[in-house]
């Protein structure tokens, strides 16, 4: 046996016998760690969650356009992942292989995201099946489709190699969810719901409700994406890449094997498949056209906003007292579990022919609720926030494990198709169930009520639909087994293999580096 198989094998002892594996060992400096904290806030620093009510209640683009709009850009959506996530998995760079796409797509994404939002200024007046608005946003989506993929690939890839220590990448995670969560990243959103409240009930009545909700929507869309962009690029121009590449860029063959291969993560892109066929309605669309009270979300996370910091701190406890597939299932499907709950009791009192009253239609009924919900929900928040990124980053460093060389493009790739496939059904049957249930597009800026039937059926489509239909991605998971010895070993290995080309590196004797990574690409293939 060879000096350096030995020092390999010594190494690999020494993990599984000492803990190394999970010594607290860091390599992202405080400045960097900040970055990341604001890169992960700016991710939910916007109204994102009002984008379908945006584009059916202000903008107004048609029902049936819309469907239009989803199959094709479904398409591009699917066609498009797989050329750049090749595209990603070649790159080399002095920058590393994620920071270009980063940096260099941030001023485009910001432009295209504002055009988004400034749509209703740019076509004032429009009827919903205008055709030259309908075009334009086809367009733009098309746009922002293909800059948003290199952007997701390279954000998945960044976090997956921005450290090779597993505990340096968990306190990372956990500390950017905490902090995020603790300080704010949903202002925006929970400031739109005030006004949106307020619009509602006509508190303001110098302006018609026409201009507030137009200068809402496009203001806060506007402010918080200039803000966000902002926050994302201080930390794209602050951040490293430190899990080394190979030096000849893989395959496509070898990137197919990659994911054919690693069970780990076929497993997780299984889950995310079965999971994205979910059938669900907005559950803003069921507070503004039911309740009239889109600050129930606030007010019912009220009693359980002091649990969600706190579900952080156990969760270390928790995944060394239960395996990653448990905390996955439980955090995942947990919110599914009590939505059955919370439709049996709005379905209390109601007349099931013309599906009148109910506690469904009681505000402050539904506020207890939901109240309750979120106090069960965010017992497990912490954990879900955590564990599915660290699974994914877990299944890469089972990559380089097992075949000598890191995709983490090409796996994004293959795990967010799978994804974004079953998304773009179920998102092309809301929108249709939305029709067939007769909702009224222009109820909301007139201020009509929608039927019993359809407020009824809005209730439906955010509770029991999505629990039904969004609970099959528990059957793969229950084969996941990177966990306990197989996982040390595993981080044992990467960690001593690391090493000898981290030694290889700084000779400065690129042929020997390049000879290193042959070698271990070799080893994996035999």
């Amino acid at each position: 046996m060879s000096d350096a198989n030995k020092e390999t094998q010594t190494q690999t002892e020494e993990g599984l016998n000492t803990g190394y594996v999970y010594e607290n060992r860091r390599y992202v400096g405080r400045k960097e760690t900040v970055g990341f904290v604001l890169w992960d806030a700016a991710q939910s620093f916007n109204i994102n969650k009002y984008s379908d009510r945006f584009i059916t209640n202000i903008l107004q683009v048609d029902l049936s356009l819309q469907m239009i709009e989803q199959a094709i850009n479904g398409v591009w959506d699917v066609v498009n992942d797989i050329f750049m996530g090749a595209i990603v998995d070649k790159t080399r760079t002095r920058w590393g292989k994620f920071r270009p796409y980063l940096l260099f797509l941030a001023i485009p994404g910001l432009i295209g995201a504002c055009l988004y939002w400034l749509m209703p200024l740019i076509f004032p007046g429009r009827t919903s099946m205008d055709m030259t608005k309908f075009i334009f946003y086809v367009a733009l989506a098309f746009i922002r489709e293909g800059i948003g993929t290199f952007q997701s690939i390279s954000r998945t890839g960044l976090l997956a190699t921005i450290t090779p220590h597993p505990v340096d990448r968990t306190r990372l995670i956990t500390i950017a969810n905490f902090a995020s969560g603790t300080f704010g990243e949903k202002l925006p959103e929970q400031i739109t719901t005030v006004i949106l409240d307020l619009i509602d009930n006509s508190v303001f009545k110098a302006v018609s409700k026409n201009k507030l909700y137009l200068g809402t929507f496009v203001g806060m869309g506007v402010f918080t994406t200039i803000v966000s962009s902002g926050m994302s690029m201080w930390f794209f121009m602050n951040s490293k890449e430190r899990v080394m590449q190979s030096v000849e860029s893989p395959s496509i063959k070898q990137g197919i094997k990659s994911i054919v291969n690693n069970k780990p993560i076929l497993l997780l892109t299984l889950s995310d498949f079965l999971s994205g066929f979910s059938i669900s309605g907005s559950k803003s669309d069921y507070y503004i056209d039911v309740l009239h009270f889109a600050s129930m979300t606030m007010l019912a996370g009220i009693p359980a906003a002091p649990l969600s910091p706190i579900s952080y701190s156990y969760v270390p406890w928790m995944r060394r007292h239960f395996s990653s597939r448990f905390l996955y299932i439980m955090s995942n499907y947990i919110s599914n579990i009590l939505y059955v709950g919370v439709f049996l009791a709005g379905c209390v009192g109601m007349n099931w022919k013309t599906k009148a009253g109910g506690v469904y239609q009681n505000k402050w009924a539904m506020l207890v609720v939901m109240a309750l919900w979120e106090i069960i929900w965010t017992l497990f928040y912490g954990c879900k926030s955590v564990i599915g990124t660290e699974m994914y980053n877990e299944s890469m460093d089972y990559c380089e494990w097992k075949n000598g060389y890191r995709t983490e493009a090409m796996t994004s790739v293959a795990k967010g198709l799978a994804q974004k496939v079953a998304q773009k059904i179920s998102s092309l049957v809301r929108t249709l169930l939305k029709k067939l249930i007769q909702y009224d597009q222009s109820a909301y800026m007139q201020g009509r009520e929608q039927t019993n039937g359809v407020k009824f059926n809005l209730f439906a489509m955010f509770t029991i639909i999505p629990a039904i239909t969004g609970s099959f991605g528990i059957i793969p998971m229950l084969f996941y087994d990177l966990d306990g010895k197989k996982k040390e070993r595993m981080y044992a290995e990467l960690l001593a293999r690391r090493a000898e080309l981290q030694k290889a590196a700084d000779s400065g004797d690129s042929e020997a580096l390049a000879q290193k990574h042959k070698e271990q690409m070799g080893k994996m293939d035999t």
